[in-house]
């Protein structure tokens, strides 16, 4: 079996580097068309993608999926149109590739040009939503790049079938069909052998669980773009005005509690903790979540909530865990560096906030914290591409290099250099 899957993935990956080398050449124009034509096709086989999702629901309710998990693997009509409207929102957007990012001619004659260019063939690796497929081939597409999916395996035949739909109008706008392909089993070891393929995969990146991104980083080949942990902090400043404070942390925490960009941390200036425990702690309780307080949060609460079941007493792993739900762990600190030393010590780079009217102590946190992102006085739920205008995105990549942040079609080129000359030699 593994003979067998390693051909056929290496199949696929000959495939993509050739329409990769046809696409890296094609003009804005054809590549609008094309994901014109894809939201077009998406449409049009609307009722043989909700048969499949079916089939995926059923099999998943079967094995136990939280509702949810269901729901992340849910589509209906409402959200293939919302698909398609961000495909063609995609269309829309100015073209990466091809852009001059520099110039500048040297003594000699020598004019240089550093231009954008498509990375090439992008495998992603992502779990549950089947929305992902259509965001991840339309992306890549855009930026000039085939893409192998190889989506999980609880969503497998609407994986299957949104693809078929997005290859589909794709070659009716005359791009090759393998500019997007699907690894069309559901076999973990497509996963390893799919991290192998330096030779044809030019970057993988993986949108999943931890236990997803540490196996793919750990087996990979060629550079990995990763989506660690959200462990996002919000810092309520001495300054900070408190009613702010309480509707932007309410947000961050309650509005998705599920998502990598909701608050998982809670820190507030010594001077004003107990001033905020009275009002936005209560806020938080009444909203159903359990705050997990350090010793001297805990004894600046009210008696009154105290007493409350959803107040714990918080470990020190609590400080360095994603809940993902409705819980948040809470430290009191004595400064804006303080805060900025705990978030470095057990934040994950993803989104840090301060909420403060200080000027100059915002901006020492602004450029203190080390994350992809970081706010003054709103919620870290802006961290999204559609929110920062970027349209639908990859993923929200915690690396450094070579995207960071909310990844989109600019994340998703490189660059090269043109060297134009009159017979230089050196």
């Amino acid at each position: 079996m593994s003979a067998d899957l390693t051909e056929q993935l290496h199949s696929l990956g000959k495939a993509a580097r050739a329409a990769a080398r046809i696409l890296a050449v094609t003009s804005p124009e054809v590549k609008n068309a094309a994901l014109l034509a894809m939201a077009e096709s998406l449409l049009a086989e609307s009722s043989s993608i909700l048969a499949a999702n079916a089939l995926d629901l059923e099999a998943g309710t079967k094995n136990g999926l939280s509702e949810a998990m269901l729901d992340r693997l849910r589509l209906d009509e409402k959200r293939l149109a919302a698909m398609a409207v961000g495909i063609r929102t995609a269309a829309s957007l100015p073209d990466p590739v091809g852009l001059v990012l520099k110039e500048w001619t040297k003594e000699n004659g020598l004019t240089f040009q550093k231009i954008s260019v498509p990375i090439g063939v992008i495998g992603i690796i992502y779990e549950s939503r089947p929305n992902v497929t259509s965001d991840a081939a339309v992306l890549c597409l855009k930026a000039g790049n085939a893409v192998i999916l190889r989506g999980g395996s609880e969503a497998i035949h609407s994986n299957k079938a949104v693809a078929a739909a997005l290859q589909a109008g794709a070659a009716k706008a005359g791009l090759p069909a393998a500019a997007i392909q699907l690894v069309p089993v559901t076999d973990r070891e497509a996963v390893r052998i799919l991290c192998e393929m330096d030779r044809y995969l030019d970057c993988i990146i993986p949108r999943g669980g931890k236990g997803l991104i540490e196996t793919v980083a750990r087996h990979a080949r060629m550079p990995v773009i990763k989506h660690y942990d959200g462990i996002c902090s919000i810092y309520v400043d001495k300054a900070a005005d408190l009613d702010m404070a309480r509707e932007i942390i309410l947000n961050a925490k309650c509005q998705r509690p599920g998502v990598c960009n909701a608050a998982e941390t809670l820190l507030l200036h010594r001077d004003i903790a107990a001033a905020f425990l009275a009002d936005g702690g209560k806020a938080l309780l009444d909203h159903g979540v359990e705050l997990r307080c350090d010793a001297a949060a805990h004894s600046l609460l009210p008696d009154h909530l105290k007493a409350k079941d959803l107040i714990k007493e918080a470990s020190d792993e609590d400080f360095n865990t994603e809940f993902l739900a409705l819980i948040l762990a809470v430290k009191v600190v004595d400064s804006v560096e303080e805060a900025i030393a705990h978030i470095e010590s057990h934040g994950s780079h993803h989104s840090d906030a301060i909420v403060t009217a200080d000027s100059a102590t915002a901006e020492m946190f602004l450029q203190g914290v080390d994350s992809a992102t970081v706010y003054w006085n709103a919620s870290t739920r802006f961290t999204d591409g559609g929110e920062f205008g970027f349209g639908c995105e990859i993923g929200i990549s915690t690396d450094k290099l070579h995207a960071r942040g909310p990844m989109a079609l600019e994340e998703l080129t490189s660059y090269k250099y043109l060297i134009r000359g009159s017979g230089q030699i050196r």
